[in-house]
């Protein structure tokens, strides 16, 4: 996972039973934490102060600082962890300083906590939550280990509908533009576009939208913070380059081995000076400023114009040079020159 500026990059590592926090321009560790449970998922808080870590192999989410790694709070859900996301509280009267909330997924069911650690509740889910997805709005998108995909309303925290199943799906992201949520199924090599589900169900119309198939099974999908570009990690070894607006693949990069998951940062990075990573003076920013590659083009484009008219006032003289060279002379007859030379 990247950090909202791109400046740290959060890495779980399940066999050590460890997260690091790295520098991702310079790749020097940041810190480090050793956790139970072979941590393997990663979540930030909307404000990115704050790091939750889970792995399968524990009951518990813990709360890191990301710029010391320290633990702040533990969440306790009795079950194995198959999956984290945080969300805005959609409370109708919620306010600016409502604490956000943690949605878990467990062995049966999802475990809500505001991120102050009070439990609001838990939601069963049949078939066993794995996967989950919150986008903007009142929904939470939730994969099953045994391969069906729910919708679960965020204020009820009820199972609104199915929209799919007989599949094997993988980690979902979405397209913060339109709101379509996209969900690799490993079973059919195929990419599931699911249109945003609404708080009035009614005549929701039938998912997925619509389907990209693939060559091979896909393992996870990440798109970009301005929905123009998407990639798909598959289990051949290829990373697919996807045309979002366009609805079509651009280009296949190998890069080997079986990729599971696959990240895309901010762009252009989050520069909030309340992140933490912000507040310590030795770390510089991973960023132009886009006043810099402005000024940068003006003087280009500048110093085409005035080449440009430099060449032309050249081109001018040089025509004005071959005219007066080449004028023809006027012929004078001796006739004309002897009557000129007679006149007094």
């Amino acid at each position: 996972m990247l950090s909202p500026d791109g400046y740290a990059l959060y890495v779980t590592q399940p066999a050590l039973g460890r997260v690091a926090v790295i520098i991702a321009k310079t790749g020097k560790t940041l810190c480090t934490a050793s956790l139970p449970g072979q941590p393997s998922l990663l979540a930030l808080s909307l404000d990115a102060t704050i790091l939750y870590v889970a792995g399968q192999g524990d009951t518990s989410v813990r709360a890191l600082n990301p710029v010391t790694c320290a633990v702040q709070r533990t969440f306790e859900t009795r079950e194995p962890v198959y999956g984290l996301a945080v969300t805005a509280s959609t409370a109708p009267d919620a306010t600016p300083s409502t604490p956000n909330q943690l949605w878990i997924t467990g062995t049966t069911s999802l475990t809500v906590f505001e991120v102050n650690g009070h439990l609001l509740g838990s939601v069963s889910i049949a078939g066993g939550p794995q996967d989950i997805c919150i986008p903007g709005g009142f929904t939470a998108y939730v994969t099953t280990r045994q391969g069906s995909l729910v919708a679960v309303d965020l204020n009820t925290r009820q199972v609104v509908r199915t929209l799919l199943s007989g599949g094997q799906f993988g980690p979902m992201d979405y397209d913060a533009n339109t709101g379509q949520v996209y969900v690799p199924d490993r079973q059919h090599n195929q990419l599931d576009v699911l249109n945003p589900v609404t708080t009035d169900t009614s005549g929701m119309p039938r998912e997925p939208a619509r389907i990209l198939h693939l060559s091979s099974s896909p393992q996870s999908v990440a798109i970009t913070s301005d929905g123009q570009l998407g990639f798909v990690a598959l289990a051949d070894g290829q990373v697919l380059l996807l045309d979002i607006p366009g609805r079509s693949i651009v280009t296949s990069i190998a890069v080997g081995g079986t990729p599971h998951f696959i990240i895309t940062g901010l762009y252009p990075p989050v520069n909030s000076p309340t992140t933490p990573l912000r507040q310590t003076a030795t770390m510089p920013s991973s960023a132009k400023p886009i006043s810099l590659l402005l000024l940068i083009v003006s003087m280009v484009l500048a110093g085409v114009l005035l080449l440009g008219t430099l060449w032309l006032f050249w081109r001018h003289y040089q025509k004005r040079l071959a005219d007066q060279h080449f004028a023809p002379k006027r012929l004078v007859s001796p006739t004309e020159s002897l009557e000129e030379k007679a006149e007094p």
